[in-house]
């Protein structure tokens, strides 16, 4: 459910914490975090909170989607799969998708597509979805990138979600420019 200023008060209370300071103390623990587990954790806590547009100016405020961004480029599968879930939670907002573009997320993005994790693959394929605009399907559109697009399309036996989700890419961005 997205929130607002008078649900979050009521959810927060007299004595809770305010939503920036909660989502400060997350980036601090992830920033702090003295083992991968504990930096999974705050990662996916904060993807869960980039759904909600009621925290995009907070996430901003924040950095938090170049920390997304940063997790992309671990080594550890979970961090990847957080950050780019918190890329596509948070990127449909034009103002949150043009710091993710000008952050050069795109590569990271179609890197996620060749992924062995089911959820990054559908992550990356729901961003690029909304990403893809005028200003930067010449770098999304690629071969390479429509031909795995096409692959994930043709999986419709294999994995439904990707197969809906990649056909749905592709009619949106490919079939409407021929």
């Amino acid at each position: 459910m997205f929130t607002n200023d008078r649900r979050q008060e009521e959810r927060t209370g007299r004595y809770g914490t305010p939503r920036l300071q909660y989502l400060q103390d997350l980036v601090s623990q992830f920033q702090n975090a003295t083992t991968e587990e504990m930096k999974e954790k705050n990662a996916a806590n904060l993807a869960n909170f980039a759904y909600d547009p009621y925290n995009y100016t907070f996430l901003r405020q924040l950095n938090v989607l170049e920390l997304f961004l940063d997790c992309m480029t671990e080594p550890n599968e979970k961090l990847v799969e957080f950050g780019i879930g918190g890329i596509c939670n948070s990127c449909a907002e034009p103002a949150n998708a043009a710091i993710i573009t000008q952050s050069g997320g795109i590569p990271l993005i179609i890197q996620c597509l060749s992924s062995p994790v089911r959820n990054t693959v559908m992550y990356a394929l729901g961003s690029l979805y909304y990403l893809c605009s005028a200003s930067n399907k010449e770098e999304i559109l690629k071969p390479e990138v429509i031909d795995l697009v096409n692959r994930y399309a043709a999986a419709g036996d294999v994995n439904i979600n990707f197969s809906n989700l990649a056909n749905a890419f592709l009619e949106k961005h490919v079939s409407g420019n021929k």
